[in-house]
């Protein structure tokens, strides 16, 4: 019986991603310490694979050299894991007089995974997605499922002893491209980091959904007259020989300076590169590109003496590096391309002028926003060169594969390096776990605004919230203030009412009230029947809660302002509505965080709430709880998204 892979794969990225964004509401209530257990216990369980699943990437592949593959597995656990261990994620991640920053995770990520370099990407992308309290989904290139399924495997297994839910790492083992767009276009998922092909990721940025993807790296290196031309070959073929040039920062093209061209060429020759003829070059030329001017797969991450056999020639023993002359830059020139394996193409420029001019045009030609190089010893013509360069990373006197990813150089530890908009990429970052927070900002009032009239006068609260309790901290109880204003005459709210109500919330919280509290249920405050009509608006005080303003019942009139009217994202329209003495509705009051109507006859004793925000759905599922709605009630995407598949919601 035959099976249909496409429908297979499809189903799988539903089920992986349902589940990873149930353990990520588990997962966003860990503390910092827990998370960090999580991921150091992660990082030492790859590092002590990394030589097995290097060797697994070679075999499944056919890509790079094993040892090459250990270290990049080395570098993704050990240095990106000991360059973010104290970056906090969790909860305040700043704070100055003026602002205070709070970090959130940003849900599932939908992680791509490319077989060039497989493993390593793994790695990082898993430890980078937990610090930041994300969920991901990896998504592996079919050549490389199962050493990719395999590092999410042990990862995953260290990760639950240590408390990390185990739906909180996922691994597509049948991906196809259906598969894989259903992953990254489910309503669940938040994110996506794609690596891979341009078509891959161009997919990713049409996906709907934000996207950090990474652009092909066609990376020119210019050898300036005053450099060190023996250390500048030595780190030019340590960078492009390197797992058989499977990183797409290493370098691809050397542009010399015309007055030290001939010392670079014998040194080249030196060390293990070998220059082919013309007719050699048009022979390598014919196996490197496709008909179509495409790179042709088969010789990516080969060796020198495989390539060499597949174009017929013969090259001297210890060659470590293919060189060719090439007349330009373009579909006529195949060699001008990213090769991905140990060829370089050789240009020769006078003066920094025309060789920076030969390097953007050989990053126009598939590498724009990537990387350039140059080697030089003097720092001024370095910054020219950057000045000129359309790359988001131009590193000096080191091999470009890994100064690029921050191996060799001060840069972000990465391997996942952002284009920025030359590359049609959101950003030109080495990506870090910074780029999967959203960081929220608590910001003070630090120049007065001006008012075209005086403050209004009001009636004076007839409660109000106790001071006398120690400040609350994180992960205690929500707290609710209230503050009443006199309807305007008719029992109509205007704007300057509400902004008065704002204004005295805002001007009264650093001199009265408990600091704000996160993460936790909301208590009701009670408060006495008022003795005139008053109109009463609760502020959720917690993070990620809305200001959400309502009517109190009153002995004679009765008026309700939407959250709109301040700036709140309920949906609803500024209003006031009045009621006679004689049918003033039931006082509304808050249950786990959402505001509720006292139960009318017909409810059977349950209370529909009037408003739901994401915080109140979560809540509920922690507690096991349903929510009772009805047709007024005003629910939040974010909310509904989590609601409905976890059927919290009952309506009445």
């Amino acid at each position: 019986m035959s099976v249909d892979k496409d429908l297979v794969s499809v189903q799988q990225a539903r089920d992986l991603v349902e589940a990873a964004h149930r353990a990520q509401v588990e997962l966003a209530r860990f503390d910092q310490a827990r998370i960090d257990r999580i991921c150091e216990a992660m990082a030492k369980a790859a590092l002590k694979d990394a030589a097995r699943l290097g060797a697994m990437a070679v075999e499944e592949t056919g890509f790079g050299v094993a040892d090459d593959k250990r270290e990049k597995n080395r570098f993704a656990a050990e240095d990106v894991w000991d360059a973010f261990r104290g970056l906090r994620t969790v909860g305040v991640v700043s704070e100055s007089k003026d602002v205070i920053e709070i970090a959130s995770p940003r849900g599932v990520v939908c992680g791509i995974i490319p077989s060039t370099n497989p493993t390593s990407t793994a790695i990082f992308k898993i430890l980078i997605s937990i610090k930041s309290r994300n969920t991901i989904v990896l998504s592996p290139h079919p050549s490389a499922a199962k050493c990719i399924n395999e590092t999410a495997r042990v990862m995953r297994e260290v990760a639950i002893k240590e408390g990390l839910p185990a739906d909180a790492i996922g691994c597509m083992t049948t991906a196809t491209i259906e598969g894989t767009e259903a992953l990254m276009k489910n309503r669940l998922t938040a994110v996506i980091l794609a690596t891979g092909g341009i078509g891959l990721v161009r997919a990713a940025y049409s996906s709907g959904k934000p996207a950090f993807g990474v652009g092909p790296g066609n990376v020119p290196v210019f050898i300036e007259r005053s450099a060190d031309v023996p250390t500048a070959v030595q780190n030019i073929l340590t960078g492009k020989t390197f797992d058989n040039g499977t990183i797409c920062a290493s370098e691809q093209a050397v542009v010399a300076d015309a007055p030290v061209a001939k010392a670079v060429r014998a040194e080249f020759a030196q060390q293990g590169g070998h220059f082919l003829s013309a007719a050699e070059a048009d022979q390598l030329a014919k196996v490197v590109a496709t008909p179509q001017r495409t790179l042709n797969p088969g010789i990516v991450g080969k060796s020198v003496e495989v390539i060499a056999k597949m174009a017929g020639l013969s090259v001297p023993p210890g060659t470590r590096c293919l060189l060719a002359d090439v007349g330009g830059v373009g579909r006529e020139h195949p060699l001008s391309m990213e090769k991905l394996s140990p060829i370089l193409a050789f240009y020769v420029e006078d003066g920094v002028e025309r060789g920076a001019a030969r390097c953007f045009e050989i990053l126009s030609y598939g590498g724009m926003g990537h990387t350039a190089g140059i080697h030089t010893r003097s720092r001024d013509v370095a910054k020219a060169y950057g000045m000129e360069m359309p790359a988001s990373r131009v590193v000096v006197n080191t091999p470009t594969t890994h100064g690029a990813i921050g191996f060799s150089t001060a840069l972000p530890p990465s391997m996942t390096l952002g284009c920025g908009s030359w590359g049609g990429n959101v950003t030109s970052d080495n990506i870090s776990p910074l780029h999967l927070m959203d960081i929220k900002r608590v910001a003070f009032e630090t120049r007065p605004v001006k008012s075209a009239r005086p403050a209004r006068a009001t009636n004076a609260p007839t409660h109000a919230p106790s001071t006398a309790s120690a400040p609350s901290t994180i992960n205690a109880p929500q707290q609710t203030a209230r503050t009443t204003v006199a309807p305007a005459a008719g029992g109509k709210v205007s704007r300057e009412d509400v902004a008065a109500i704002v204004d005295r919330f805002l001007s009264n919280r650093n001199a009265s009230q408990p600091t704000p509290t996160f993460n936790a249920p909301m208590r009701p405050t009670e408060s006495p029947a008022p003795t005139q009509p008053v109109i009463d608006v609760e502020v959720n005080r917690a993070t990620g809660g809305s200001a959400a303003p309502h009517a109190e019942a009153a002995p004679t009139a009765q008026a309700s302002v939407s959250s709109s009217s301040v700036g709140g994202n309920g949906g609803g329209s500024s209003s006031a509505q009045s009621a006679a003495p004689t049918a003033a509705k039931p006082a509304a009051s808050t249950v786990g965080g959402a505001q509720t109507q006292t139960a009318s006859p017909q409810s059977n004793g349950h209370k529909a709430v009037d408003f739901v925000s994401e915080d109140d759905v979560r809540r509920a599922i922690q507690k096991g709880e349903k929510i009772y709605v009805n047709a007024k009630t005003i629910i939040t995407p974010s909310a509904r998204d989590i609601g409905d598949p976890a059927e919290v919601f009952a309506k009445i």
